[in-house]
């Protein structure tokens, strides 16, 4: 009697013409894309003297780490020779409680505007999402005169509001689209067990949206961390955060620019936010998929 012979699997066939031109695509866009950052570090790397010779592209001859250090903590701001070390901990006090605040208020606010719907939450929605669609530049000027009646202008805490109402109406809108897919009769439950709003927010709520919590905070992280023209208006000289400070090194010539310093403080500046992307990556994709762009 013959053994049955098992079916094999379809071979793997040769990459189609259609493959090789998409992964050569995606090859040159990632190309292209770090190449402005691969030259930023090998300049970082290099002595001037190297620099001055005309290689851009060209890895080091010798690892230079001075340029890092002279960013950090010498590179100098008008008389002030300081680095951006100072600018790194202005831009963690006012992106850390900016991003926290906003993130749970806008979460409030998806939630009443979706779920609970109190009256007027239609046309609350609206005047938020028309907010949000003004140019905020329109804004910069009454803001000062109304910080500085609170004497809160050129202050971290100034600047912590303006981004803090800045931030909500895109804020708001993701965690309305997202709450808006959760079943209405999971609260109906929970308001039969006798929990009130806060409960059911707390309890039920944002434990459920810690994927849009993820999202929100990322964009409002990344936002507020690469802001300038906030921070330059509202921070103040002493609370300018890192982006500023980046711009006054970059601007500030005496003798040579020292290029090699500039390429490092503008990788020490982006590091933090694509840090944030690079280890929050999955978070960022399932808050997406679970409702970021819907509704």
């Amino acid at each position: 009697m013959t053994a049955l012979r098992h079916p094999r699997g379809p071979r793997p066939s040769r990459p189609t013409v259609g493959q090789i031109g998409l992964y050569a695509f995606l090859l040159l866009s990632a190309l292209f894309f770090l190449l402005p950052l691969y030259t930023m570090l090998v300049t970082s790397l290099k002595s001037m003297e190297e620099i001055r010779q005309g290689h851009i592209f060209a890895l080091p001859g010798t690892v230079d780490l001075d340029a890092w250090k002279t960013a950090w903590s010498g590179a100098c701001m008008g008389t002030q020779c300081l680095g951006v070390r100072v600018g790194f901990w202005n831009s963690v006090k006012i992106t850390v409680p900016a991003v926290i605040i906003s993130v749970f208020i806008g979460a409030i606010n998806g939630y009443a505007l979706s779920l609970w719907r109190p009256k007027g939450s239609n046309f609350l929605f609206g005047l938020l999402m028309a907010g949000g669609l003004i140019p905020y530049q329109i804004f910069l000027y009454p803001l000062v005169r109304l910080l500085a009646n609170l004497s809160l202008y050129n202050s971290v805490a100034g600047v912590v509001l303006v981004h803090v109402i800045f931030g909500l109406p895109l804020v708001t809108l993701l965690f309305r689209n997202y709450f808006v897919a959760i079943p209405e009769e999971l609260c109906k439950a929970a308001r039969v067990d006798g929990a009130g709003f806060w409960r059911i927010f707390i309890e039920i709520m944002l434990p459920m949206s810690v994927p849009m919590v993820m999202v929100a905070s990322i964009f409002q992280f990344t936002g507020i961390w690469n802001d300038f023209l906030i921070g330059l208006v509202f921070a103040g000289r002493d609370n300018l955060p890192m982006t500023v400070q980046l711009n006054n090194i970059v601007n500030t010539t005496m003798g040579e620019r020292a290029y090699n310093v500039n390429m490092a403080a503008t990788i020490l500046t982006a590091v933090v936010p694509l840090a944030i992307y690079f280890f929050s990556g999955r978070w960022f994709l399932r808050g997406v998929a679970a409702g970021a762009v819907k509704g």
